[in-house]
């Protein structure tokens, strides 16, 4: 009996045993179907989540309600900001001037001509005449200022062949002189500048310069030529340079003209004119006076007085003489 308890026991333990592990397999089985269902699916629902996600961000936006489209209707439209109105390109030196920073010396005209590249028989002129040394001295006091009219090389070239060659050396002088304004002149200002403008050469009867304005062209003109400012070249707060095309030909050194005569003095008031009598008396007694006064009035007074007593000595020594003879005769017509 007990072993067949424990045949009893030992089999229901097997059976037990093999359902235990029957029912373990099975559910490994299930886990493993599970496991490929779910990584069969899983790529499936990552899809749908994406398409959902994008569907979601690409949705339109809700419609404003009745308030919000009404405050936006009362709201008023933005203003566009009003554009500048174009102005015209004002004129741009050549040659920049440097900022005004501390006195370092005056401005070197020469290097600006030279920087320019259409100055240079300018140049030679105002260095072989040592204008140019009065240039700088000029422009070494700050409070002189200067305008100059520059001609291109052109311009000199257009002159007739040996004219600069036949001139003196004052008369270059008084040619580049001329070329100069003794003040900054602004292009602005030529618009109401004064005529005959003064330069450095002269009185402005012999060397006659007038400036005037058409539109904004500047002409220039000496009496001999006409010309314009074509550009300018350098300009600051004391110094300008205008190119000019043409050289300004003075009419005091290639065409002078003869000084007018002075005016005669007024009189003066309160003195009236003398009467022709009085002035014709007054004059002949004035010339006898200064006759008499005078010490060849005096010799040929004293020359003319001699000359007569001399005639009527010898009229009177004539006489006598004659009365001898006839005395004569009647004495010896007597003794006969």
């Amino acid at each position: 009996m007990p072993c067949i308890k424990h045949l009893c026991k030992t089999f229901s333990r097997k059976a037990f045993l093999s359902k235990q592990s029957t029912l373990t397999s099975a559910f490994l089985l299930l886990l493993i179907n599970m496991t490929k269902q779910l990584l069969i699916s899983l790529p499936v629902l990552l899809v749908f989540l994406y398409l959902c996600t994008t569907t979601f961000a690409q949705s339109p936006a809700e419609a404003p309600s009745r308030h919000q489209s009404a405050g936006k209707a009362h709201a008023p439209a933005a203003q566009v900001p009003a554009q500048p109105v174009a102005q015209s390109p004002s004129e741009v030196p050549l040659v920049q001037a440097p900022p005004r920073k501390a006195p370092i010396g005056p401005t070197n005209v020469t290097k600006i001509l030279e920087k320019a590249g259409v100055f240079s028989v300018f140049i030679r002129i105002l260095k072989n005449t040592q204008v140019i040394n009065q240039i700088e001295s000029q422009l070494n006091n700050s409070n002189n200022a200067l305008t100059i009219f520059a001609p291109t090389n052109d311009a000199f070239s257009g002159l007739k062949a040996g004219l600069l060659n036949s001139l003196s050396t004052e008369q270059k002088v008084q040619l580049l002189q001329y070329h100069l304004l003794p003040s900054f002149v602004p292009i602005s200002s030529f618009q109401t500048i004064s005529n005959p403008v003064r330069t450095q050469a002269s009185d402005t009867y012999e060397y006659p310069l007038n400036i005037t304005t058409t539109g904004s062209i500047v002409n220039i003109s000496t009496g001999i030529v006409n010309t314009t400012i074509s550009g300018t070249v350098y300009s600051d707060n004391q110094l300008a340079i205008y190119k000019v095309d043409r050289v300004l030909l003075p009419l005091g050194i290639f065409a002078p003209r003869a000084k007018p005569l002075a005016p005669a003095p007024a009189p003066a008031p309160g003195v009236k004119k003398p009467k022709k009598e009085e002035s014709s008396s007054s004059s002949s007694s004035s010339s006898s006076s200064s006759l008499s006064d005078s010490p060849l009035a005096s010799e040929s007074v004293n020359a003319s007085s001699g000359v007569s007593l001399t005639a009527n000595a010898m009229a009177s020594i004539g006489g006598a003489v004659l009365a001898a003879v006839f005395l004569w005769g009647q004495i010896e017509f007597a003794f006969v």
